[in-house]
């Protein structure tokens, strides 16, 4: 007698692999590209909202990475429900967003506070946008079903692959912990860029680009002139000590000049100022920056090392002079009415003894910002600047 156990042996396997250790991953493989984007699209998302904390000194840049979180996050979970065409479509655009956004972040900034000057790559940011292109990618392949069919046919592979990517996730989340506005190891600062308050420790950490050297020499240079400047307080005692007004009052803040000082060989000296910069919409007026000057001659080009992003000397090419006081504003290259000529073209730098909007160092605002090396742009450092 001949026994059939064919149907006996199907229901067996098909109970055994019902309770198969493998069947999860089986099951997430069937996904195909899917799972992929799911897996990415969860790891980036989890790297963004792990970076909201270690950004939450600036909201702007906290709200940046909380919104992207939760887009990248719900972008992860829609792929897992097999979203329509369209849904899939939008999250895709959705991580070409967030890379766009990083490229911006790395190469000139965005106008977000935080985010507003350009950073070097970091594992965290980076390990991010590899992930959002990848998810991107496979969402694209889904719509095209290129390749689809191979992954549905390897299940386990497919599932495996999309699970190295989750895991990707990890070092990325951790790497946020030790995210360095700064940059590299070498330059590793605080990340929390505090504002410039005299009455408190200097500390102007926080600045991408700027090494610890940079960032002691810029720290110094306000300290000593902390230290040394309120010699010249009182106003009425300028003149005596060499100074004279250029006459600029008018404007909010008086500059006083010391023709000695500007040829003496001195730079950075608050002992020997070549200018100090009054507030003058306060009775008396008041001593707020000292304003130092390179020697006759010098260009832009000759400017020390000093704070590198920090610091920005400066030129004033439009202003005209007579017995030492400003007579005439003109465009740079223009000649100067008779009787007086450019004066200011030597490299000048502030430094401030008050707390001010754009940080230590900025120039005066308008036409008396003066000109920069040509390349650069006007320093305002917000990260350092008044509340």
């Amino acid at each position: 007698m001949t026994v059939d156990i064919e149907p006996q042996q199907r229901t067996s396997g098909g109970a055994a692999d019902s309770d198969h250790p493998l069947r999860p991953l089986k099951e997430l493989g069937s996904f195909g590209w899917l799972a992929i984007v799911a897996a990415a699209s969860l790891a980036a998302g989890a790297i963004h909202a792990t970076a909201i904390g270690a950004h939450s000194e600036h909201r702007q840049a906290a709200l940046i990475f909380t919104l992207t979180a939760v887009v990248q996050l719900g972008v992860g979970v829609s792929a897992l429900m097999r979203p329509g065409p369209g849904l899939l479509t939008l999250g895709a655009m959705a991580n070409v967003g967030a890379v766009l956004g990083w490229i911006l972040a790395k190469t000139v900034g965005l106008p977000f506070e935080g985010l507003d000057t350009a950073e070097p790559l970091q594992r965290a940011d980076t390990l991010a946008a590899i992930l959002a292109t990848l998810a991107a990618l496979a969402a694209m392949a889904h719509l095209r079903t290129f390749g689809t069919a191979r992954l549905i046919r390897h299940p386990l592979v497919t599932a495996t692959v999309a699970l190295a990517v989750a895991a990707l996730s990890v070092p990325g989340m951790l790497a946020t912990g030790g995210h360095s506005h700064a940059g590299s190891e070498d330059h590793a600062h605080s990340n929390v860029a505090k504002p410039y308050d005299p009455a408190l420790p200097i500390d102007l950490s926080g600045t991408p680009g700027v090494t610890l050297q940079q960032q002691a020499a810029a720290e110094n240079l306000i300290a000593i002139t902390l230290l040394r400047l309120p010699q010249f307080s009182d106003a009425s005692k300028l003149e005596a000590q060499g100074f004279k007004s250029i006459g600029d009052g008018f404007s909010g803040f008086e500059h006083y000049m010391n023709v000695d000082n500007m040829s003496d060989g001195n730079i950075l000296d608050p002992d020997h100022p070549e200018s100090l910069v009054y507030d003058t919409t306060q009775t008396p007026k008041k001593l707020v920056s000292a304003m130092f000057m390179m020697n006759p001659g010098d260009t832009l080009d000759d400017v020390p090392e000093l704070g590198g992003r920090l610091t920005q000397w400066h030129i004033h090419d439009n202003l005209c002079f007579a017995d030492g006081k400003v007579v005439g504003l003109i465009n740079p290259g223009q000649p100067c009415p008779p009787g007086s000529s450019i004066g200011g073209a030597v490299p000048m730098i502030h430094v401030w003894i008050e707390a001010h909007r754009c940080g230590p160092f900025s120039a005066l605002d308008g036409v008396a910002a003066g000109s920069v090396k040509k390349g650069e742009v006007t320093l305002c450092d917000h990260k350092h600047g008044a509340v």
